[in-house]
């Protein structure tokens, strides 16, 4: 088939070299524009370009798609790169870009995108975080059929990925990243006679953007609640905890006492090279990996060897707790809880 392709990050790059191993034509890749990363802040093409251009496949960065709106030239010049490309369908995943009226009727076989999540729930920006933030026992990708709506669209076909205990979002993301590109393949295979199943409109959860004030760990909370935290957030931003004039990131953890405790929350109860055990709303959460600010991620044996925790010292507290995971409007279909 005769696609455009719409991706950026390497989640994305993973279901176009699935397109491309099946022996689709992507006619065009539409990605975000370079951005500066790095020490040195240079410009950095995404992972989706780069694939592009290693396979000769043009590229289009428009800074918007939206004709009404700040930058309509790269709408306009989009809008006409695209219908010249001629491609029967448009395949999209993780583009960053929401996609116009006038794009989303320009393909004959419409938009199809792949979703990392099993829709209704988590629709959004951030579907695998927020599922592991939840406490969710499973996860998987949706190919949906896309229309005007945010993640709405009707569902073509849905693969389930458990959801391990020590997942983080990094090595869930790569495992949806690849499942995704496979289901994509399959469902192309089969555009004729795939049936299209409206979404449910029970059990509809919006997976908001991570944001970056959301990373202090509230040792309030309980100890089962920060341990999922920590994994949604790996590796990004980062789960973090204050240390006097230091900003520590926590990325591994366990829990190892369920039950409350006496001391105040924040308070070290233990710290050998096992782990440093810390107090928290309910239970104990034991440290395994952190990372100092400029430094890289070491074991808590590492890190101990050189800056000392003590049994009865504590971490800081938040002044203000993160609202957690928002925008729940139904229970689970899952049978998990969801931590607020």
């Amino acid at each position: 088939m005769r696609l455009i392709f719409a991706g950026t990050p390497v989640f994305a790059r993973e279901a176009l070299a699935a397109l491309l191993n099946a022996g689709h034509e992507v006619c065009l890749v539409l990605t975000q524009p370079d951005r500066p990363a790095g020490r040195g802040l240079k410009l950095q093409a995404s992972p989706v370009k780069q694939l592009a251009l290693e396979h000769h496949i043009p590229v289009a960065q428009p800074r918007s798609l939206r004709l009404d709106g700040r930058y309509p030239e790269d709408a306009q010049q989009a809008r006409e790169v695209l219908q010249a490309c001629g491609a029967q369908a448009m395949v999209v995943a993780a583009y960053g870009l929401i996609l116009p009226d006038w794009a989303l009727a320009l393909p004959p076989r419409g938009c199809l995108n792949i979703h990392a999540s099993l829709l209704p729930r988590w629709r959004g920006a951030a579907p695998i975080h927020r599922a592991i933030e939840a406490g969710d026992r499973e996860s998987g990708i949706t190919i949906m059929q896309m229309d005007a709506g945010l993640d709405t669209g009707d569902m073509l076909l849905v693969a389930r990925e458990h959801i391990n205990p020590q997942d983080s979002t990094a090595s869930l993301h790569d495992r949806l990243a690849t499942l995704g590109g496979r289901l994509m393949v399959e469902a192309l295979a089969q555009l004729d006679t795939l049936p299209r199943t409206p979404q449910p409109v029970e059990g509809v959860t919006y997976a908001h953007k991570i944001e970056k004030h959301e990373a202090p760990l509230d040792w309030r909370r309980d100890a089962l609640s920060l341990a999922r935290q920590v994994r949604a957030f790996d590796p990004f931003p980062g789960a973090q905890a204050q240390w006097g004039d230091d900003v520590l990131k926590v990325w591994q953890c366990e829990v190892v006492q369920a039950s409350a405790s006496s001391a105040a929350p924040g308070t070290i109860v233990g710290a050998s090279p096992a782990g440093v055990d810390v107090v928290t709303g309910r239970g104990v959460l034991r440290i395994l990996a952190l990372q100092r600010a400029g430094g890289r991620r070491v074991t808590v044996a590492e890190y101990l060897r050189g800056h000392p925790l003590r049994v009865g010292e504590a971490f800081s507290l938040p002044a203000v707790s993160a609202q957690r995971t928002p925008g729940v409007a139904a229970a689970s279909p899952l049978g998990s809880s969801v931590s607020r």
